[in-house]
């Protein structure tokens, strides 16, 4: 996956659908941000607010958000059933896929600093992004609410923001601005309106009270269903499974003697719950998320290119982790050389003018397809390869004994990652061998795009083969290093020959 960071504004207003539709217009006016759920409750008097986009658009999305929540919710007139203290009462964000958790920190104070500084809101960082360990918790943060804040926030240090004024907005309140692990809001409704019920089971499984670690829970009492409603946190679905939380309300409401009538989840959650709770109830055996077809096709090869390299490979390759790393890029290299090499092939096949090359070209193309998928393969098993060599220099070596197996696994991993980017130069050169016939006898419009499968195949087999001499350094095993070095010069020789031929044909049909 690509580089995405999720963040989930709640704002406190759950009765003008106008309201939440401006902001949620604001949040997607930053072109590439994208909205994946919006959710509003009347009683409680809130909007939970998804959205996704690239880590870099994270901060103007939200920050454009708090704006137009500033301009048309007021929080001296504002009254719901669920705790408050701002407008955008709270913002937090989940690190999906290819961001740290230091990353979104980084986010959390960049979007705290502006909230601060240019709409004048006070701002508290909270969980992983809490500036002390008492402000971990939201529950801390928000205590006494909009009201109890703005009383206190200018006489007590405690109430010192992290970000912004020491003085209320009594407009648009304040805010609190996280990083956390993705959360389950989970409500459960009750066959009673007695609010002391729910109570009594939002202590029995909240953490506070003594129940579940990554629960937070309180009690409501939900006056147009005539009901009451736990309403709960799920901090961390992992380790405090929604079933396990489920069962135990059920449990507690039967000791006062009434039942769970539904449950409810508000926002979006972790595929990874949901089979957790299919699991628990249907009493599957050897079940595995992989029989789940949608999960399938996440990691299936699709048009020939497996989703986890079309769509995060640059953003891999941008990151502090040394693999992928140039061999990877090499063979990335190689599989565009190939598929360039395709695409000019599939411009003259079928038109009347290359008629006489159209079997030639048809072949030529399968070829390199063949090639492509067999490169872009390489991609992963050259950072495989290197992972292996990673791993072998981390096992033990405290014994002479365990020094010499140690030794033993990093040689062998080293050659593995000697032969993967040899692998490369061989399809390489192949591919630069097709590309030399469609500069040959390829449509002449497209002439550039079949120089370009000679410059990019020639890349793939120069930059895999400074892989191929690196790792030779390493090696004891002379034999190997000699035949290696051998076969890879005579790579570079005839890699290097064919892409010169293709740019003589190339230059002379400009």
């Amino acid at each position: 996956m690509p580089k995405l960071i999720e963040c989930v504004p709640n704002f406190s207003e759950g009765r003008r659908r106008e309201v939440i539709d401006a902001i949620c217009a604001a949040i997607t006016s930053v072109e590439g941000v994208t909205l994946l759920d919006h959710e509003m409750d009347a009683d409680h008097n809130r909007a939970v607010v998804t959205f996704v986009c690239h880590p870099e658009l994270a901060v103007e999305a939200a920050f454009r958000g708090y704006q137009k929540a500033a301009e048309l919710i007021d929080m001296r007139t504002h009254k719901g059933e669920h705790p408050r203290m701002g407008a955008c009462d709270v913002c937090p964000f989940i690190p999906l896929s290819e961001v740290s958790i230091e990353d979104a920190i980084e986010l959390a104070h960049k979007l705290g600093k502006r909230v601060g500084e240019e709409l004048q809101i006070p701002v508290y960082l909270y969980e992983d992004a809490a500036s002390s360990s008492k402000r971990r918790n939201l529950a801390n943060v928000r205590s006494g609410e909009y009201e109890g804040i703005r009383d206190s926030i200018e006489t007590d240090p405690e109430r010192k923001p992290d970000y912004g004024p020491a003085k209320m907005n009594l407009k648009a309140g304040s805010t609190a601005i996280g990083v956390r692990f993705p959360l389950i809001a989970f409500n459960v409704y009750l066959d009673t309106n007695k609010k002391w019920i729910a109570d009594k089971i939002a202590d029995a499984v909240r953490a506070l009270k003594g129940g579940y670690k990554f629960v937070k829970a309180l009690g409501f009492e939900i006056k147009e269903r005539d009901q009451v409603q736990i309403s709960m946190n799920l901090v961390n679905y992992t380790k405090t499974p929604v079933f396990r939380v489920f069962e135990t309300i059920k449990s507690e409401a039967a000791r006062y003697g009434v039942n769970v009538t539904s449950s409810e989840v508000v926002g979006l959650l972790p595929n990874d719950a949901i089979v957790d709770v299919a699991d628990f109830y249907l009493r599957l055996e050897n079940f595995s998320k992989n029989q789940i077809l949608e999960e399938k096709l996440r990691s299936a090869v699709i048009g020939g290119v497996p989703a986890t390299v079309r769509e995060s490979f640059y953003d891999e390759v941008a990151s502090s982790s040394p693999a992928p790393g140039g061999g990877s890029v090499s063979a990335s290299a190689g599989a565009l050389s190939a598929a360039l090499t395709a695409m000019v092939c599939r411009l003259t096949v079928g038109k009347k003018k290359f008629e006489a090359v159209k079997d030639e070209l048809s072949a030529v193309r399968d070829k390199a397809d063949n090639l492509r998928l067999e490169l872009i393969k390489l991609i992963d098993d050259d950072k495989d390869a290197f992972n292996a060599v990673m791993a072998a220099f981390k096992l033990p070596k405290s014994t002479d004994e365990d020094a010499a197996r140690r030794d033993s696994a990093i040689q062998s991993a080293t050659k593995g990652a000697t032969l993967t980017p040899l692998a490369v130069m061989k399809k390489a050169v192949d591919t630069l061998g097709l590309a030399l016939v469609v500069a040959q006898k390829g449509n002449e419009n497209s002439i550039s795009d079949a120089g370009v499968a000679g410059l990019v195949g020639l890349a793939a087999v120069e930059g895999a083969s400074y892989n191929v001499r690196i790792n030779l350094r390493s090696l004891a095993d002379k034999a190997f290093v000699d035949t290696t070095q051998k076969e890879m010069q005579a790579l570079r020789s005839k890699g290097q020959a064919l892409a010169a031929q293709i740019r003589q044909v190339v230059e002379s049909r400009l």
